[in-house]
């Protein structure tokens, strides 16, 4: 089955971070560890289909019936300085996908075309306003007061790479595209995320005023980041978009050093190289996303 082609920026908090003590059923799910990342794009996928199967499409997805989807991770796997502190662990990103999927609605029902939404609306059989409650109903079963994971479809925001350090990536290309072990991702503790975003974000936002695309998914991003535990993770993985990669192209793959390069060149002001860099990531990461338009 393929993955969705979605790439992901995720939180993993410890555990202490989830109350003291934690809810029953969220330590029961870190003991068993059950989800891998291949598995959680597969599963979010399976959920949304199962929602839209029936006679009437479902406004959200059904609660697990079990246990809630997580992913775990060991503080030994993000890569750390001396002055960097993750854990203790287990570090956990729970996935979400009922809240995720009422935030992801309520953001369409207020800014979709008045057209479009009202064919959503009238396929879910209820008034927009009742829509609005239950979402804003599910969006209570956040574990914390904001979501673990943002998501993005066929590209990577280009602002997500100044969060990590270019040089921690973390590639397996396993047996070709299809492979579920195939990944390309960095890690890096939160404190140097945070770090890294507001430098991000102070020079962008000098260069290319306050109102700019980039500068606002840099605030939006550093505001996020900054709701979650200091010792907690960040995880950058380009997810189910490793399948539309070869494995020469993904080895080469440049994205992070190059967003680092162009901050360096914003803050060195050198404009040609700004803009060199700039077309070299949009030429890239535009092929990627036409894909989208293939079918």
């Amino acid at each position: 089955m393929l993955r969705p082609f979605v790439a992901y920026l995720r939180v993993y908090e410890p555990l202490v971070a989830f109350g003291e003590p934690p809810d029953e059923r969220l330590s029961r799910a870190v003991e068993e560890a059950a989800l891998t990342r291949p598995d959680a794009g597969e599963r979010e996928m399976v959920m949304w289909l199962k929602s839209q199967a029936g006679e009437r499409p479902r406004m959200l997805p059904k609660e697990p019936s079990s246990l809630p989807d997580v992913l775990v991770l060991d503080p030994e796997e993000v890569p750390t300085e001396a002055s960097a502190e993750v854990g203790p662990g287990p570090l956990v990103c729970p996935l979400e996908i009922r809240p995720r999927s009422a935030a992801a609605l309520v953001g369409f029902l207020g800014e979709a075309h008045p057209a479009l939404k009202g064919v959503v609306v009238d396929a879910l059989g209820a008034p927009e306003d009742r829509i609005k409650s239950r979402a804003n109903s599910a969006l209570r079963d956040l574990y914390g007061t904001s979501m673990h994971v943002l998501s993005t479809t066929w590209t990577v925001p280009l602002p997500w790479f100044s969060l990590v350090d270019p040089r921690q990536f973390r590639l397996e290309l396993g047996s070709g595209r299809g492979d579920p072990k195939r990944e390309l991702s960095w890690r890096a503790p939160m404190t140097d995320a945070l770090r890294r975003v507001g430098e991000a974000e102070e020079l962008v936002g000098n260069a290319l005023g306050e109102d700019a695309g980039p500068v606002q998914i840099l605030s939006e991003t550093h505001r996020w980041l900054a709701n979650f535990h200091p010792a907690s993770a960040v995880e950058l993985d380009y997810g189910g978009l490793v399948q539309l990669v070869d494995d020469l192209t993904l080895e080469s793959d440049t994205s992070a050093d190059e967003v680092h390069m162009l901050l360096e060149a914003l803050r060195n002001g050198d404009v040609d190289e700004v803009g060199e860099i700039f077309q070299t990531l949009r030429d890239y990461w535009g092929e990627l996303a036409a894909r989208e338009r293939f079918n």
